[in-house]
């Protein structure tokens, strides 16, 4: 029976310790992903604005920057709570159809593979809860408070 003993013991601890380096891998990939899509651009308060270089602690806690055109005015979610808050089934299927108010391109979310979505959610929950939520958008025509960044575009063309 001994004889048998390391090979149970890898049997029963292998995977778990497999599943702890797929998740950190996806920890890793989620964090990369998070970099180069832009999500910190709005979703980081202060990280456009430092270069980068905010402290991971204040990642994805959204911001009270508003972003103001026709639509009405929106703000950048804290994403530590949004996605914090779904389990990854419920995750996937609000990435796969979310239609989000501007300038948040849905289009690049609702377009990731599973692999993606899965290692954003696994990131973001990495980082723990944090902040509060954003504030709640503004219907069109009313005045935001400040800060605020403003869309102005043209009158459309006459056809």
């Amino acid at each position: 029976m001994l004889r048998y003993l390391p090979a149970l013991v890898l049997a029963v601890f292998l995977p778990t310790l497999a599943g702890a380096t797929d998740t950190r891998d996806a920890i890793e990939r989620g964090r990369y992903l998070a970099r180069i899509a832009g999500c910190h651009d709005c979703h980081t308060p202060g990280f456009t604005g430092s270069g980068g270089k905010t402290p991971e602690a204040q990642w994805f806690t959204g911001d009270r920057l508003g972003f103001s055109g026709p639509w009405g005015t929106t703000y950048p979610s804290n994403l530590r709570r949004t996605i914090g808050g779904l389990d990854l089934a419920a995750w996937k299927a609000y990435a796969r159809s979310a239609v989000l108010r501007p300038p948040m391109p849905y289009w690049a979310i609702n377009a990731m593979t599973d692999a993606d979505l899965e290692a954003l959610w696994h990131f973001t929950r990495s980082l723990g809860p944090a902040g509060e939520a954003a504030p709640s958008a503004l219907p069109p025509g009313t005045e935001p408070p400040l800060p605020v960044f403003r869309l102005e575009l043209p009158p459309a063309a006459p056809r």
